[in-house]
């Protein structure tokens, strides 16, 4: 997977914001409108499944009509080809992998609620706390564009402990307790007190200027900084050094 330093920059933003917040809509929200940038995708949804009432509840949605999504929680959900079989996935996958096209469109689902909004082509990606799937996130394209490719595919696949535990996060701690878990604890790691800073403002979503000013040390120092903590926990990337620090169990 080739991803150019905007789009990089872009990933880090998605990351990053979902370590804010406090509430699970505002943040499955803000992390939607980055993923339709990331992967100039046009509609998204975003569920939390209710084994209760066995139901997807909570929603949260960009560009889609209200009424139309009124029409899925009374009725299209229990009438849909696909989304039960998605929730069994594990990892990110594309809609057209459980359904051919050729078949989806000629469904009710697609052409009585999908094709109403414009929806053509999806990708799903389901968080999930063992066996109970915790929250969901639905991006669909246009009929005008590509199906998402398996590079679409590998970024989700980078996103998703980042909003597992996210979810999780949100669903078991308190506002105060949240903001204190938004960093895995790095007492362990060996690192020294600028490194943490470094670090901490990095999970923030600040890039190396913010840093550098955040600080008070220059430019340069902030990546001697980045590169030893690339060595120390063994990683390459921005990316893959977040995820090391705030998923240590992934």
């Amino acid at each position: 997977m080739y991803l150019s330093l905007a789009r990089q920059r872009e990933l880090l933003r998605v990351v990053a914001q979902m370590m804010h917040g406090f509430d699970s809509a505002e943040v499955r929200e803000r992390t939607g409108h980055d993923l339709l940038r990331l992967l100039r995708a046009d509609y998204y949804a975003s569920y939390v499944w209710n084994p209760a009432r066995r139901v997807f509840a909570d929603r949260v949605t960009i560009n889609m009509d209200p009424a139309n999504l009124y029409n899925y929680d009374i009725h299209y959900q229990f009438n849909d080809p696909m989304t039960f079989k998605l929730q069994r996935r594990r990892n990110a996958t594309r809609v057209s992998e459980i359904i051919p096209q050729r078949e989806l469109v000629k469904t009710e689902f697609f052409n009585d609620f999908l094709f109403r909004d414009g929806l053509y082509w999806g990708v799903n990606l389901y968080a999930h706390d063992g066996v109970l799937n915790i929250g969901d996130v639905r991006i669909w394209r246009g009929k005008r564009r590509a199906n998402f490719d398996d590079d679409d595919i590998a970024v989700l696949q980078l996103v998703k402990p980042f909003f597992t535990l996210a979810m999780k996060r949100l669903q078991t701690l308190s506002p105060a307790s949240a903001a204190k878990a938004a960093l895995s604890d790095v007492a362990g790691l060996r690192l020294t007190a600028r490194e943490v800073e470094v670090a901490r403002l990095l999970c923030a979503g600040k890039c190396d200027k913010d840093i550098a000013r955040a600080l008070g040390i220059a430019f340069s120092t902030v990546r001697t900084h980045l590169h030893s903590l690339f060595e120390k926990l063994g990683v390459s990337g921005r990316v893959a050094l977040m995820l090391r620090l705030m998923c240590p169990h992934y």
